[in-house]
């Protein structure tokens, strides 16, 4: 009689996560330049718009509040993985406030 032994299963290997490239890198720096770049514009705005260093001030704390919104919608403020859509909306609202600078200035 023959007698066949099972052999033992080997173990499922859990999944890699997928890394994410260099695009993610390019999409995180791209936001940190235009968060950063859009505050500034914000206090230039606030300080266009009142001719004080109040304004400024107030545009500084438009600013803050900002990246906190951006830091509640994302979980962090740099996320990794970061959507197109929100660098290509973080680069229009930076538009729009470069547009009323200059309209403000005009």
């Amino acid at each position: 009689m023959t007698y066949n032994q099972m052999q033992p299963a080997h173990p499922a290997q859990p999944a890699k996560p997928a890394t994410p490239g260099a695009g993610a890198d390019v999409k995180t720096f791209v936001t940190a330049v235009l968060l950063t770049f859009g505050t500034g514009v914000l206090m230039m705005d606030g300080w266009a718009l009142l001719d004080s260093g109040f304004g400024a001030f107030l545009g500084l704390v438009a600013g803050g509040f900002g990246i906190f919104w951006w830091r509640s919608i994302h979980g962090k403020v740099f996320p990794r993985e970061l959507g197109t859509k929100s660098v290509v909306i973080l680069t229009v609202i930076n538009v729009v406030l470069v547009l009323l600078l200059l309209l403000q200035v005009s």
